[in-house]
């Protein structure tokens, strides 16, 4: 392969390789060349270590490993997406082939590690994930939350009043064990072997052992196989126990050609595994992450309402479990990157969880970040950790004793190890300190008995919340204010570009309405939103105009953005009609930075009445043409609009009047030229009379659903138990936007363009609808 047809195919920088190619004969970087897995670097921060690959080269084969590396989120979650391209087994193939010596040391104990969830595939996996997974969803897991506290406490009553604790060796490790050990059924009087041979089967799977290490590492996991064994034949004995086992054993009964003895033995293993180790450095990294951001922590004890929040924002951006691996069963692309079938992939779900591409300020701490459980750290698709939600009770229990008992502890100076290993991660030691007089208990027992509900299950966008505080109310005009907003906490706030929004939760009531961003996005002290009386308002502008005051506290959700500025336009026309110019004032203002050719058409029934008129033509000048209602002049949609040009984007913001009319005169423009945000709309209303009910096939999940005449997609799904982020269910956000792989929507949001809508491959779940008898959607 010539290397002018490489750099074609290959988004790296070809000036600086290093003589190598890979298996396709693609040239290889000298970040590639370097990538190691199992150095420090990897192991102190997988996100900081893989920065140079999601910025340059976001898929790329390492010769040291013999892998291909993808580091970017959706190609991270296309690959998870597409199980039969990308097959899970070798999931728990050793990284390292094992020596002779070690191999027979394991033929000896009779290690016959089958297939579990983990490793196996279609139709073999998803028949047993359906027969065994009732345990673990949040309904079933409430009958352990008792348990889990109890182990929480008591652990922690253990070191309260020492002043120091090493949370790892005196908590962290044990607890989660004890607790998994509940959860599976398992007897707890072979505790201090498995903490043993967990670590042995974690280091002969996904480490690097040393040669003189194998065999010593050999012998602990044939151990761990042993126990495992005879641990499942005294379940036998009880199988009507409560426990994860006992039930795959009374399913056994019922389905013996899915649930086979063989697999009830990998089962065990696996799921002691499972239920240990990464829970016990999930826990631990968060403690860590937290303890590192003081001002995040304080947050958090003081307001421990956070904690759910907290939980999703800790596992994405310090999770448990940092990659993963697939093996591709035919020829593929990954990021526009040939892929050969019979490729081994290394997949970097704790770097995907840094792409800004998809988490704003990815690299920031934020607990109230609002779309935290969008994280890739459980997997995702048919595959994902079915015991995620045992994970997050158990992670939200521990941080409520912790913030609760102990809010003044901090770090003690330390260095952080890990064990050497492409997946898992999490400290070998974590000392904390505190002052045992400064004990909240002791002052006020009664804390003890204080409990927080804990929460399963529900999509970020619904429960996080961030409070605000008015810093200034200004009139602009006659019938609008301008709100200044600052973090109640003080703390800069998330970044968000040009046609983001925020939600307002206006007052007492379960009232929540959408506002665009007017300010400066670099100005992250404050967010501006201009607010107009609407006459026909259900309640949120009324209650800004009149109850809102310098100095009061709100609550928002986001910044979120589903009017996104195209920066790499030739040229921007914008339009705007009244309140409109909120978010085209923003996006304007970029135009001009970027120093981009553009001009903005701004209408309205008279310049008193236009809100942010004398900043714009500050700072926009002869760009800015203004039509003003009572001066007689009107904007000419169709004459500007008549000839359509390569690389220019309209946006309009306005009445619905004047974007219908938009839309009628830009047909003959490209599909996606013209991007609207629509500032009001229409509850959807379902009358069953009109409409039709039909089926939904969950592709990812593996499961089909009835969607009734009188019922939403949205609700069929929040009722099958499946997460989706939802806000307006009125069409109008855009949270809800679900992929649509096979058949015919009838749009009825107002998020999509044209183009989008004809593309027929994307709907919003809580109003559009199916057209004909049936969709498939990438869920």
């Amino acid at each position: 392969m010539s290397l002018a047809s490489t750099t074609a195919r290959c988004p790296i920088d070809h000036a600086a390789l290093t003589g190598q190619t890979g298996p396709t004969g693609c040239p290889i970087s000298a970040g590639a060349a370097e990538f190691d897995p199992f150095a420090d670097g990897y192991q102190q921060s997988p996100p900081d270590y893989v920065r140079w690959s999601r910025e340059q080269e976001p898929v790329f084969f390492s010769p040291q490993l013999g892998y291909w590396v993808v580091t970017r989120y959706d190609d991270i979650k296309a690959v998870f997406r597409d199980h039969e391209t990308f097959s899970a087994s070798i999931a728990l193939e050793k990284i390292t082939p094992t020596g002779d010596e070690a191999n027979a040391v394991l033929a000896s104990y009779d290690y016959a590690m089958n297939r579990t969830l983990v490793n196996e595939e279609e139709p073999a996996h998803m028949a047993r994930r359906r027969v065994l997974i009732q345990p673990f969803t949040p309904e079933a897991l409430v009958e352990h939350e008792p348990m889990v506290r109890r182990v929480a406490r008591e652990y922690v009553d253990r070191f309260i009043n020492d002043g120091k604790a090493d949370l790892v060796d005196q908590m962290l490790w044990e607890a989660p064990l004890t607790i998994g050990l509940h959860f599976l059924g398992v007897p707890e009087e072979d505790m201090a072997q498995l903490r043993q041979y967990s670590i042995a089967h974690t280091v002969n799977t996904w480490g690097r052992p040393k040669p003189e290490e194998q065999v010593a590492v050999a012998h602990a996991v044939g151990n761990f196989w042993q126990l495992s064994g005879k641990i499942l034949e005294k379940m036998r004995q009880n199988p009507d126990e409560p426990g994860w086992m006992q039930y795959g054993i009374r399913k056994q009964k019922e389905y013996p050609e899915v649930v086979t003895d063989s697999y009830l033995h990998s089962m065990m293993m696996a799921g002691i595994v499972a239920s240990h180790e990464t829970t016990s450095n999930g826990i631990a990294n968060a403690l860590k992450l937290l303890l590192q951001h003081p001002a995040v922590w304080q947050e958090l004890c003081d307001d421990p309402s956070l904690i759910p929040s907290a939980v999703e924002e800790c596992i994405r951006h310090n999770g448990s479990v940092a990659a993963w691996r697939r093996i591709a069963m035919r020829d593929a692309t990954v990021g526009g990157v040939h892929i050969p079938a019979g490729s081994k992939l290394l997949i970097v779900m704790a770097s995907g969880n840094h792409d800004e591409r998809h988490f704003a300020d990815a690299d920031r701490l934020d607990i109230r970040r609002d779309n935290a459980s969008d994280h890739l750290t459980f997997g995702y698709g048919s595959h994902q950790c079915m015991g995620k939600n045992l994970a997050r009770l158990e992670l939200q229990v521990f941080l409520e004793e912790f913030t609760k008992r102990l809010p003044h502890m901090r770090l003690a100076e330390q260095r952080f190890d890990y064990v050497p290993n492409t997946s898992f991660r999490g400290p070998k030691h974590l000392w904390v300190e505190w002052d045992p007089a400064h004990n909240p208990e002791r002052a006020n027992p009664a804390i003890l008995q204080q409990q927080l509900p804990v929460r399963l299950g529900e999509p970020s966008k619904q429960t996080v919340t961030r409070p605000m505080v008015v810093e200034r109310v200004t009139r602009i005009t006659d019938d609008t204010v301008l709100l200044r907003l600052v973090a109640a906490n003080g703390q800069p706030l998330p970044k968000w570009q040009p046609g983001a929004h925020i939600d307002i939760e206006c007052g007492d009531t379960e009232l929540s309405r959408q506002y665009s961003l007017c300010s400066d996005p670099a100005d992250l002290s404050a967010y501006e939103i201009a607010v107009l009386r609407d006459p026909e308002s259900r309640g949120g502008s009324t209650w800004v105009h009149d109850q809102l005051k310098a100095g009061d506290t709100v609550r928002i959700r986001g910044p979120r953005n589903h009017f996104r500025f195209d920066e790499t336009a030739k040229r921007a026309i914008f339009i705007a009609g009244g309140i409109g110019i909120t978010p085209i004032a923003a996006m304007a203002r970029r135009a001009r930075l970027l120093g981009m050719d553009y001009e903005i058409h701004y209408s309205g029934r008279g310049r008193a009445l236009m809100p942010l008129l004398e900043a714009l033509v500050a700072e926009h000048g002869e760009r800015l043409h203004v039509y003003a209602k009572d001066e007689g002049q009107r904007a000419d949609l169709t004459a500007l609009l008549a000839t359509p040009h390569d690389g220019v984007r309209i946006y309009a913001c306005g009445p619905e009047r004047m974007l219908s009319a938009l839309e009628a005169c830009t047909a003959h423009w490209p599909d996606d030229a013209l991007r609207i945000e629509h500032f009001q709309t229409e509850p959807p209303t379902l009358d069953p009379s009109k409409e039709h009910a039909f089926e939904i096939e969950l592709k990812d999940s593996g499961i089909t659903l009835q969607v009734r005449a009188d019922q939403t997609i949205l609700s069929a799904l929040k009722g099958a138990n499946i997460d989706v982020q939802s806000d307006c269910c009125e069409g109008l956000c855009g949270s809800c936007e679900t992929r649509v792989l096979s058949g015919a929507v009838d749009h009825r949001d107002v998020v999509l363009t044209r183009g989008e809508r004809d593309a027929q491959d994307r709907m919003m779940v809580c109003c559009s609808r199916a057209a004909g008898d049936k969709l498939v959607l990438e869920l």
